[in-house]
């Protein structure tokens, strides 16, 4: 028999044991959140623009947020499949979705019944990278200039179309607004994609188009396209050749797209922090820069309150253009 002591020693040491292995069991999850995968939702295909910046995002925010991170493709219906995926997501910080600034500033307007709530579904966090788009023209008409241009869609007024990649995008209104503002009816004509407007453009089956810069710049550089004017306030480094619509008098005409960073709605408030302050780091990496410029993206990265002035200011755009044109999608 052994001693009562020795047994008190031992009920002892394993009670110790015990509640060890309890206070560990209840550390884990506190533990397990901080480093478990975080996600990235694109709403657009494996290989374009929207799902490189979103890998870079990835990448490089993993080091500052101290977790890895997943992008998560939910293809489809330009954005609003992933705005789904991104409502039925937990609200802790664990997912997140770049998505572009239609989903806030065009879809509310262009669509009767939308599956989401902007204001209350989406919650911003900062504005990733933003971009030009920009008109060119093929090879008929013969024109150098925006000028010229101009000079001949007034004269020809039932030939001055523009092709767009889709209908009831930032392409298809920024057409109307350049219509509206050189006093042509100008009528627009969808394509799937921005590879056949290009294709178009040199077979002078559209007299030009509007459509995101980096998607026009390589055929400008060979000479079989020639971009008249970009949207954005400063010349894109891309192209210096190319002038602003504000250089040539036309401010009207002037915008970036953008896309952005959006949590669940319920998401707290130092989880949105943590993720704007890791967006703001690596957008403003060297590295990341030249990345996205060689994209025809420029990077920003600013506070949430940026994005948030930002939407109000596309919504102020777009919402009476998109209204005046009488253009639903559904």
């Amino acid at each position: 028999m052994k001693p009562l002591n020795s047994l008190v020693t031992r009920r002892l040491s394993l009670s110790t044991l015990l509640a060890s292995l309890l206070g560990m069991a209840f550390a884990v999850p506190a533990s397990a959140q901080e480093g478990a995968p975080a996600k990235i939702i694109v709403g657009f295909p494996a290989g374009g623009s929207f799902d490189a910046i979103a890998r870079l995002i990835a990448d490089k925010a993993k080091t500052e947020l101290n977790r890895p991170i997943v992008v998560d493709n939910k293809t489809g219906a330009g954005g609003r499949i992933a705005v789904d995926a991104l409502k039925a997501s937990p609200a802790d910080g664990s997912v997140v979705m770049l998505g572009p600034d239609a989903l806030t500033a065009l879809y509310p307007f262009t669509f009767k019944k939308l599956n989401y709530d902007p204001k209350k579904d989406l919650v911003p966090i900062g504005t990733a990278a933003e971009f030009a788009f920009s008109f060119a023209v093929g090879t008929a008409p013969k024109v150098n200039t925006w000028a010229e241009y101009v000079t001949w869609a007034k004269a020809n007024p039932k030939d001055a179309n523009f092709g767009i990649p889709a209908l009831g995008a930032p392409h298809h209104f920024f057409g109307i607004l350049l219509g509206n503002a050189i006093n042509v009816p100008m009528q627009h004509v969808p394509f799937q994609g921005s590879a056949p407007i290009n294709l178009a453009l040199m077979g002078g089956q559209i007299s030009s188009s509007i459509d995101v810069a980096s998607s026009q710049v390589e055929n400008h550089k060979a000479g079989k396209i020639k971009m008249l004017a970009v949207s954005t306030e400063q010349r894109i480094p891309q192209a210096p050749d190319v002038p602003t619509f504000t250089e040539l008098g036309f401010p009207a005409i002037s915008g970036a797209g953008f896309n952005a960073l959006y949590a669940p709605a319920g998401t707290p408030a130092n989880a949105v922090d943590a993720w704007n302050k890791a967006l703001a780091k690596v957008m403003a990496m060297p590295d990341v820069k030249d990345k996205l410029v060689a994209m025809g993206y420029l990077p920003v990265g600013k506070s949430t309150q940026e994005l948030i002035d930002r939407q109000n200011a596309s919504i102020k755009k777009w919402e009476p253009v998109i209204k005046a044109s009488g253009f639903t999608a559904d």
